[in-house]
């Protein structure tokens, strides 16, 4: 290890009680630039923000709750850190599990990992099914009370001996750095095959693809263990929770290990905490100051995730201790996935809109100004007393399944949040004389979802038939997703009879307005399903895009995403293709995008095709399908070509 690595990691972790102080942020000139615009790589809370000052746990919090989850042991097999790829020595391990109270096999839960500090196992958060400790009855009560979502918690050890390596400094520094085999190869496979989590399986693809579902926290040499776990395991964690422990002051050494994973920015957030006078603050301090500094904005300080990746807060009079290490722990949980946090979805500080609530509110909402009516197919009968559950359904949206009513409402809820916030939602893409020449113009736009500034912009395009324009499950999902992802995601309202015009002059509206929307030019993807699938493909071909645009120095998009289409036509002028259907769509043959994709294979065009078996057709971003995380999947495919990093 290299002499920047200033490890400050070892003390008595005994979980006791806990000790009221106010809390503080790190100073504002420290990174605080902000990564604008960007919806969550997982959303922001229902507060927003992560608040200034960490609330303290209520004195009732640490005894028994009436309502109670329980703990259980797993025995799990692994092998000797240092030997682990020859697998010379097997080593039986244990770890404990947290379950929530009515914990049912058929939910999915969220999972956050949680290591111990120095001289402790795996017993010390949690204790045992027999005796339990007081940071179990905080969990109880927290998740009682709706403050921590239920989710489940393991506890293991890093040690290979339980307890007894850790009082070898030197040796637990290198179990810490060698951890991560067993962590991904042992323990995650052996807790997610047995408990119900966002993991479909526990094969290397299926731990990737839940990771937005996942956390690993720790304290002292926890928290060591934890910059490890993101240094090496950033394709199965998405969100991080280091307490009092510093792995390097180096920024550009933590800076490095996310460029090295193939990750970006919008695909992690850190929740640090530290205590003023905790003998390990003054290196843990230094590493986030130094990692906030890092000069490409790997890690943006921020208090939500929709402008950064990177939380710090500081405890006033805070000491290298159990009681603290309970307090921190508390509030990350607390954070992480709550109501407007959890997988993404995003809720404002009031919720807006219910399903309850009718249409008529939402158009008559002042956030939403006159365009609001474009929120729902404007080429369809929609009645303003139908409620948004009653509206999200096939009955509305012809040719469509999978509708989902709280997706209809968060949608909803984000634009109408960042609208308020001050931000623009909604980009008229013809002038008012244009509009005037052509009343019917008037029906168009971009509604934008946000990402960070200087990335590329997807549009995406509903499909409806031509025959109106299914947005709220067709598009506008698919933007808030892809913005998540720190990309500006642009959703197209067009004319179902002018649709090749709209998306033309919608790409050369984003072109011609990039510096000003501070968006990049180039690299940019045209997503779609359906009919919108035919527009994207059409306006990703070259030749295409110059004819409709009239423009030659547009360029062409590098990647097409489409959905469920029976676009058949080729050319060496098509964009890279990324392509899904379901096999049971009577609209779209899962054949026939197939041997589409099979061409421009042929003609040395980048292409992947994905079909997913059972589905009809307009089965939008999958949720609850087997086609849940194909979005995921698109995303890399564009990452992987020129112009989107």
């Amino acid at each position: 290890m290299d002499g920047k690595k200033a490890v400050w990691c070892f003390v008595l972790f005994v979980l006791v009680i806990s000790v009221t102080a106010c809390s503080r942020r790190i100073p504002e000139q420290v990174g605080k630039t902000g990564i604008s615009d960007k919806d969550d790589g997982n959303a922001v809370t229902v507060s927003e923000n992560i608040p200034d000052a960490l609330e303290q746990i209520p004195d009732e919090y640490k005894k028994p709750a009436q309502v109670q989850g329980r703990i259980e042991r797993l025995d799990y097999k692994t092998y000797e850190s240092f030997s682990y790829a020859e697998k010379s020595k097997q080593l039986d391990k244990t770890a404990y599990v947290y379950l929530p109270a009515d914990y049912d096999k058929g939910q999915q839960y969220n999972i956050f990992y949680l290591m111990h500090g120095g001289w402790s196992n795996e017993t010390t958060w949690l204790g045992t099914p027999e005796h339990p400790t007081e940071f179990k009855n905080i969990l109880d009560h927290a998740i009682a009370d709706g403050k921590i979502q239920p989710l489940i918690i393991v506890c293991p050890t890093y040690n290979n001996t339980s307890g007894e390596d850790s009082a070898d400094y030197s040796l637990a520094l290198q179990l810490t750095d060698q951890y991560h085999q067993e962590l991904a190869g042992d323990l995650i496979p052996a807790v997610e095959s047995k408990y119900s989590t966002f993991a479909e399986d526990t094969t290397e693809d299926g731990i990737k693809k839940s990771r937005d579902h996942r956390g690993f926290g720790g304290f002292s040499m926890g928290s060591v263990t934890t910059w490890h776990t993101f240094q090496y395991c950033l394709d199965y964690f998405r969100y991080f929770m280091p307490m009092s422990g510093n792995l390097s002051t180096d920024g550009e050494y933590m800076a490095d290990m996310v460029r090295k994973s193939g990750h970006d920015a919008g695909d992690f957030f850190i929740y640090a905490m530290s205590g003023t006078d905790d003998f390990a603050y003054s290196a843990f301090k230094s590493q986030i100051e130094a990692m906030a500094a890092v000069s490409d904005r790997t890690f943006v300080m921020a208090d939500n995730e929709k402008d950064g990746n990177l939380a710090f807060r500081e405890q006033e009079g805070g000491v290298h201790d159990g009681n603290y290490a309970s307090l921190y722990t508390y509030n990350g949980l607390m954070w992480f996935w709550n109501e407007g946090n959890k997988q993404g979805e995003t809720v404002s500080e009031n919720a807006y809109f219910t399903e309850d609530s009718t249409v008529g509110e939402v158009l008559a909402d002042s956030a939403f100004g006159d365009f609001g009516r474009l929120l729902f197919p404007a080429d369809r009968s929609v009645p303003e007393n139908a409620t948004l559950s009653e509206v999200s359904s096939e009955n509305v949206y012809v040719w469509y399944s999978g509708i989902q009513p709280k997706k209809t409402v968060e949608i909803v809820n984000f634009l109408k949040t960042r609208a308020e916030s001050g931000e623009q939602i909604f980009f008229p893409i013809y002038s008012d004389k244009e509009i005037q020449a052509d009343a019917s113009k008037a029906d168009t736009g971009l509604f934008y979802f946000g990402g960070r500034k200087g990335n590329p912009f997807a549009i995406m395009n509903a499909g409806g038939g031509f025959m109106y324009v299914g947005a709220m499950h067709d598009s506008f999902p698919h933007a808030l997703e892809v913005s998540k992802k720190g990309y500006n995601a642009f959703a197209l309202i067009y004319r179902p009879d002018e649709a090749y015009e709209d998306l033309a002059r919608a790409v050369t509206y984003l072109y011609d307005h990039a510096k000003e929307l501070e968006i990049q030019a180039d690299g940019y993807s045209l997503w779609g399903g359906s009919a919108g699938a035919r527009m994207a493909a059409v306006l990703g071909n070259r030749d295409y895009l110059q004819e409709l645009t009239g423009r030659k120095d547009i360029p062409q998009a590098s990647a097409v995403i489409m959905q469920y289409t029976g676009y058949a036509d080729t050319s060496s002028a098509d964009a890279p293709t990324y392509a899904c259907v379901g096999t049971s769509d009577g609209i779209a043959s899962a054949d026939t995008m197939k041997s589409r994709l099979e061409k421009l294979d042929n003609m040395g065009i980048p292409t992947e095709f994905h079909s997913y078996k059972g589905l009809p057709h307009g089965f939008g971003i999958g949720t609850g399908t087997v086609a849940e995380g194909w979005l995921d999947d698109a995303v890399r495919f564009w990452e992987r070509l020129e112009g989107t990093k």
